[in-house]
């Protein structure tokens, strides 16, 4: 080996080597290129300041926000509980809460104000709104006078009636109480120019005044959706909430066409003891009946018709020919499922039935399984109940082994936005800042066998000795109740500034937003601002309050019982 010194030299070049050397060399060039290229992007990272707001400084998110195409939205007598409060724990949209430092824009005043030019302007000419001066100051005086609530997102100032005002939307939420969603307002502000240029908020108008802001009523269509399979819809999600406050569309679907019609597969449920009940029983055989057509992957055909119990009724009787959207989101529901109006559908299913040979599947007992019927291909299936009760109602359909294959879908059924925007009227009338009371008497406390102690736990008395260490003195403080006569808390404002819902009648009158729209859907006929509309507005108002105390869970020792 000594003798030939150039023999490995010579081996490894060889050709059978030369492959593996150019991999080998292939590899370090990349390797190099690499370093190097992690060099200078560590080195532009450390130096470079970028366009992208969400690395930015708040008051250059601010900047952002103001800009033209980025300021605008993105698009018993208990109350049941809907899907509106099923998905308080697991909601899936995240709230970027805005401060006011993210709204205060840095203004340069170091220059000498003797050598600063002198604003010009026509008195006359409309103020920009658009301006993003305008919209900054906007946004922080809102922040500024709304100290109890999170604000989630500005909308786009409009102008408003008169030069000096302007109008702006904005989605938000209470600090404090357990609510649910966001609430959508939209205020007039006015505004005054200054002799430097800058301009100063004036005043902020009270809620919802900034009608020009408003969303406009969205162009749904309105044809029934052809049946999607369940597989993406979850019985425990899968759907934002809305914004209380935002217009919404929840005509009633119509059939587009002959061949729309003949190719869906419907369900009907008929006749039944479940009419005139307490609201816990409709939606309890309602949503059976909404679980089965999923199941079946069938439309539902529905009477948008209630009939509300008398314990509901100020005449103490059953009412008949409440609407379904007086108290419950068929926009909502509409959207997730598919259903139809069973008025319409009959006129429909009469035009169209001989010519297209429709045909019906009658079911009377209410124990056939809906496994047992997803086999069948029938345009219709129609469940007929009987005359006899209990074994007469709806949800005996979903009993026993069918829970477990056919489940209520909770999450499509949500309080009606008209209501829901009842609240945050008043909620924002207190400015989302008080305590809350829920004070349990009527019926429960004239029955003292039940409920032996619940007249005196819940007397002025023993309120004021219960609360006094509870809520500080002066407080706002709304008291939900059953109690026909306000006047008998009389001795608690004393201590307290208390707030009863009949204080705001106003917000369901005559002439109130809330009386013109339902009126719209009850053929111009005004409606009721019944007991279950009271109620519900009463729970979700108390839900709200920073301090919430409840009758059986912290103003008496009495057991609870239905």
């Amino acid at each position: 080996m000594s003798g030939r010194p150039g023999l490995h030299r010579f081996r490894s070049t060889r050709p059978a080597n030369l492959g593996k050397n150019t991999l080998h060399l292939i590899a370090n060039i990349c390797l190099t290129v690499f370093v190097i290229a992690a060099l200078v992007v560590t080195i532009i990272a450390a130096t470079y300041e970028p366009d992208d707001p969400l690395f930015n400084s708040p008051t250059n998110i601010t900047t952002f926000l103001s800009s033209a195409s980025n300021s605008t939205f993105q698009s018993d007598n208990a109350v049941v509980r809907t899907g509106d409060d099923l998905l308080a724990g697991n909601q899936t949209e995240l709230a970027t809460l805005i401060h006011v430092t993210d709204a205060a824009e840095t203004i340069d005043t170091s220059a000498d104000e003797t050598s600063s030019p002198v604003c010009e302007f026509d008195p006359k000419e409309p103020l920009d709104c658009r301006d993003p001066e305008v919209f900054q100051s906007m946004m922080q005086k809102a922040i500024e006078r709304f100290k109890d609530i999170h604000f989630n997102r500005f909308g786009k100032p409009t102008p408003g009636p008169e030069g000096n005002t302007c109008d702006m939307a904005w989605r938000f939420r209470p600090k404090k109480g357990k609510a649910t969603g966001f609430n959508k307002d939209y205020r007039r502000f006015v505004i005054d120019r200054l002799e430097n240029c800058t301009v100063s908020v004036v005043s902020v108008g009270e809620y919802h005044s900034g009608v020009n802001a408003r969303k406009k009523k969205r162009k749904n269509k309105n044809q029934i959706p052809r049946y999607e399979p369940a597989s993406g819809m979850q019985d425990h999600g899968g759907f934002s909430l809305p914004a209380a406050g935002e217009i919404g569309n929840d005509s009633l679907p119509v059939v587009e066409s002959e061949k729309a019609f003949i190719r869906q597969r419907y369900l009907i449920y008929v006749g039944g003891g479940d009419r005139c009940k307490r609201m816990k029983h409709y939606l309890w055989s309602f949503l059976c009946a909404l679980g089965e057509a999923r199941y079946l992957k069938r439309t539902l055909v529905m009477d948008m018709t209630l009939c509300l119990s008398s314990i509901y009724t100020s005449s103490k009787l059953d009412e008949e020919g409440k609407d379904f959207r007086f108290y419950f989101d068929f926009e909502h529901l509409k959207q997730a499922a598919s259903v139809l109006d069973q008025d319409p559908f009959w006129k429909y299913w009469e035009r169209w039935q001989k010519k297209n040979k429709l045909t019906l599947y009658l079911v009377e007992d209410f124990r056939v399984s809906p496994k047992h019927l997803t086999g069948v291909k029938h345009s219709l299936i129609m469940r007929k109940f009987g005359s006899v009760e209990p074994d007469n109602y709806w949800y005996g359909v979903c009993e026993g082994e069918t829970g477990s294959v056919v489940r209520r879908p909770w999450h499509l059924i949500r309080k009606s936005r008209r209501l829901m925007d009842l609240v945050a009227a008043i909620g924002s009338k207190l400015n989302w800042d008080y305590d809350s009371v829920h004070i349990i008497r009527g019926e429960k406390a004239r029955n003292r066998d039940l409920w032996p102690n619940l007249t005196q736990d819940t007397s002025p008395d023993a309120l004021l000795s219960t609360l006094q260490n509870k809520i500080e003195d002066g407080r706002n403080v709304y008291i939900a109740t059953n109690e026909p006569e306000t006047s008998f808390f009389e001795p608690l404002k004393h201590k307290y500034a208390t707030h009863f819902l009949d204080d705001y009648k106003d917000f369901w009158g005559d002439r109130s937003e809330w009386y013109s729209d339902t009126a719209k859907l009850n053929n111009g006929a005004p409606v009721e601002f019944d007991g279950y509309m009271r109620a519900l507005v009463d729970a979700e108002l108390f839900l709200r309050g920073k301090k919430q105390f409840e009758t059986f869970n912290d103003l008496t020792k009495v057991v609870k019982m239905v």
